[in-house]
């Protein structure tokens, strides 16, 4: 396997007689066929999969077809074809597909924009259709309905892996997400508290662009919503409910295509195919060592399985990003002078901009740092490089000033206020107890021994350090030090600086996959013997918990000093094995053993908490069940649908439910389900997630529990329900535009007298519609 450069020689090939095709290598033409054909079953057999998991889950035949037909058609399709026009390269047809899916999106986002901004939202159609009719019709361009030149021939272990790992993602999603997340009212609404967020931000992005806040009505939208125009182009095409969207389809096209993707980046850094899967397989199941007892959800790894629901932006922003990097291995080592590129590098940085805002300032990072490791190393201007960094530089200042409006969101410079966040869940403490300087420096440096354990693998390039200094390598490394560092230097209300070490994983990952097949190799280390080491390190995670029985969050009283003897524990068994390794002079192969087996301790992460409460029986390993607020009242879901259909999406609403259902004392404003299931602006609904509310946030307060800042905009809002009079009423409808009411009648302090002010159009279960009349009528 030859590992000195990103895999521009794949040395796994498949080798043919003169004459034959790959596929009938060495046998008949019936045996090549039924060789073809077996390479489709990964695909076919994990679609079908897809299928009945989201029929299970209660998404129906029409609309799982039109989806899959949108994603085929608007997307994955005219997408290829772009790839195969604009970017030279071998590539697999699911590496293709992957590719051609990313690109379809960034394209998409600027052709529904356009359309939307236009008020013919389906024009959007037009960029997959002027797409076919130019490769239709341009002879030049014909020949890309074909592949232009011989595939790769990955092995069938390969296809069977990746088809495995999107299985999975799906299997995950189905246990941890569909069955806690119905597409029925009231027990919809305990899901999650960012869910009608999201819904809302669809419903705002299928009738106006540019975006404003519908949770506030007037507040501007200073957000990263690119994720929410591509749900409200799919939702336009296909007719598919937003809702069935966010919490079924949406996600698992991108999720499929990050997969592969992060194989093909690990596959051209490492030049292996097994370092592809490797990679792809780490950055789904690899973590922080976690050798404590007890579910610690700031403490390790989350997952893109676990993230990419809570934050679609997050998995959106991740899918695009690959590509770029993926575009940056090539360009800033061999292929500066390619234009197309170039083209479409521009077109990812473009998409990442507005998909996630935690991507380019990382980027940025490890493109001065290529900047000034090939300045030193060759001694002369590093002009891909600094070109890169240009292009990444004007995406991320345009963000800043105008897709973000040049405001904070809550994002502070508070260095080791997350380190705060992880003591207060390993002690227990409050939100607003502060650590000792002891505490908090002995918390750091668990924390960072334990994602140290996960990193160790990437040493092995120190064996051939020309390796370490590798464009490719020290671009990732640096994307992997920017995230790290911008979880520790920042604060942000919900913990949300934790995006930045989560986004950076693969590019920590694929490092360290490259460096243990680099010093594997180097040693000669048999395979029996790194199955070993394997074995070692993953026992080792379960041991030292289990043995030392360390239980997070501590007792009352209990030391957090004893916070640190499980990595004190590993520290000492490394320090032994180093000892062995040198006594025994067994050189390179023991290190090698070594860094494999430290590097395993960090595989149990995605599913710690159960493997380990199930390997101890006991009850403290188990996460405590949550307060759950009462449930909410019934009829929304159909009260809100009705009101979509019967008013303009330009039309005002007031309703009188600006809390959580059962969280009014203090007031959670995390309430977003009236703008999320009516797709219409609210003159006050919750406001936790508004830009002002954001901007006066502070450390040790919680967002949620913030005042709204205009009380007599809430004031008036209020004076409709509590006492309704055609002051009150027609006070919203000329002063703020107000045309409809939507109450929640469960509360007791709604007036009966409503009705008196406002016309009765509808009700159903505790919730009714009132339309505002005119003055004067």
């Amino acid at each position: 396997m030859a590992i000195s450069r990103p895999g521009y020689a794949l040395p796994e090939q498949t080798t043919t007689r003169p004459g034959r095709r790959a596929g009938e290598a060495g046998g008949s033409p019936h045996l090549g066929r039924a060789r073809r054909l077996l390479r489709w079953a990964p695909a076919v057999l994990t679609a079908g999969f897809v299928a009945a998991v989201l029929y299970r889950y209660g998404v129906s035949l029409p609309d799982l077809g039109r989806y899959g037909a949108y994603v085929a058609l608007c997307l994955a399709l005219p997408g290829l074809l772009l790839v195969r026009a604009l970017y030279d390269g071998s590539r697999t047809l699911a590496e293709e597909l992957a590719l051609g899916t990313a690109l379809g999106l960034a394209v998409e986002l600027a052709a529904y924009v356009a359309a939307r901004a236009a008020g013919l939202p389906l024009l959007v159609l037009a960029w997959p259709a002027l797409t076919y009719a130019a490769f239709l019709a341009v002879p030049g361009l014909r020949r890309h309905w074909r592949a232009g030149r011989p595939r790769p021939a990955a092995p069938v272990w390969w296809s069977w892996a990746l088809a495995s790992l999107v299985c999975y993602l799906v299997a995950k999603a189905a246990y941890s997400h569909f069955a806690a997340a119905p597409l029925t009212w009231p027990e919809l609404a305990a899901y999650s508290d960012d869910t009608p967020f999201h819904l809302g931000l669809i419903g705002e992005l299928k009738h106006h662009v540019p975006p404003t806040s519908p949770i506030v009505a007037g507040e501007p939208l200073f957000y990263h919503w690119f994720v929410y125009a591509h749900w409200a182009a799919a939702s336009w095409i296909t007719g598919v409910e937003p809702l069935v969207l966010l919490l079924r389809l949406g996600m698992l096209p991108v999720l499929a295509a990050f997969v592969v993707l992060v194989a093909m980046l690990g596959r051209r850094v490492t030049d292996s195919w097994t370092g592809g899967a490797l990679a792809a397989a780490a950055t789904l199941f690899v973590g922080a060592s976690r050798l404590f007892l007890g579910s610690l959800g700031t403490f390790t790894w989350g997952g893109i399985h676990d993230a990419a629901w809570g934050s679609p932006t997050f998995a959106f922003g991740a899918l695009l990003f690959v590509p770029a990097v993926l575009l940056l291995t090539e360009l800033l080592h061999h292929r500066w002078y390619d234009l197309r590129a170039w083209l479409v590098l521009g077109v990812f940085l473009l998409a990442v901009m507005g998909a996630k805002a935690t991507y380019l300032p990382m980027l940025l990072v490890g493109l001065a740092a290529v900047a000034a490791v090939e300045g030193v190393r060759r001694r002369r201007v590093p002009w891909p490089a600094l070109t890169a960094l240009l292009m990444t530089g004007t995406c991320l200042v345009f963000a800043q000033l105008v897709l973000f409006g040049g405001r904070r969101q809550g994002l502070l410079v508070a260095p080791f206020s997350f380190m705060r966040t992880v003591w207060q869940d390993l002690t227990g403490m409050p939100v607003d107890a502060v650590p000792p300087l002891a505490s908090l420096a002995g918390v750091t440096v668990v924390y960072l021994l334990a994602w140290a354990v996960t990193w160790s693998p990437m040493l092995g390039l120190l064996s051939r350090p020309r390796l370490f200094v590798r464009p490719d390598v020290v671009l990732m490394i640096g994307i992997a030090a920017a995230g790290l560092a911008g979880m520790i230097v920042f604060d942000h209300p919900g913990r949300s600086q934790i995006y930045f070490l989560w986004g950076s994983h693969p590019y920590l990952v694929i490092p360290a996959v490259f460096g243990a097949l680099v010093v594997l190799r180097r040693a000669r280390v048999p395979r029996a013997r790194s199955l070993c080491a394997i074995g070692v390190g993953l026992a080792g995670a379960y041991a030292i918990p289990l043995l030392l029985g360390v239980t997070a969050p501590l007792e009352p009283g209990e030391s957090d000093a004893v916070l640190l003897l499980p990595y004190l524990t590993l520290v000492a068994f490394v320090a032994l094995a180093a000892l062995v390794v040198v006594v025994t002079r067994s050189r390179l192969r023991g290190w090698a053993l070594v860094v494999v087996a430290l590097a395993a301790m960090g595989l149990p992460a995605a599913h710690h908490v159960r493997v380990i409460s199930v390997l101890s029986g006991a009850s403290r390993s188990a996460a405590a069940p949550a307060e759950q607020a009462p449930p909410a009242p019934p009829g929304a879901l159909t009260a809100a649908r009705w009101l979509r259909e019967h008013s303009s999406p330009d039309d005002l609403v007031a309703t009188n439910v600006h809390c959580r259902w059962g969280l009014d004392d203090p007031c959670d404003s995390r309430q977003f389900w009236i703008s999320a299931l009516t797709e219409r602006h609210v003159l006050v609904e919750g406001w936790a997630f508004t830009v002002k509310n954001a901007d006066s946030w502070q450390p040790g307060r919680l967002e949620q529990h913030q005042p709204f800042w205009d009380r007599d905009r809430l004031a008036a809002n209020d004076a409709a329900f509590l006492s309704p009079s055609t002051a009150t009423v027609q006070g919203l409808r000329d002063r703020y535009g107000v045309r409809w009411l939507f109450v929640d009648e469960q509360r007791p302090e709604v007036s009966p007298a409503l009705a008196d002010f406002a016309r009765f159009r509808f009700r159903s279960g505790a919730f009714a519609v009132y339309e505002t009349e005119p003055s004067g009528v």
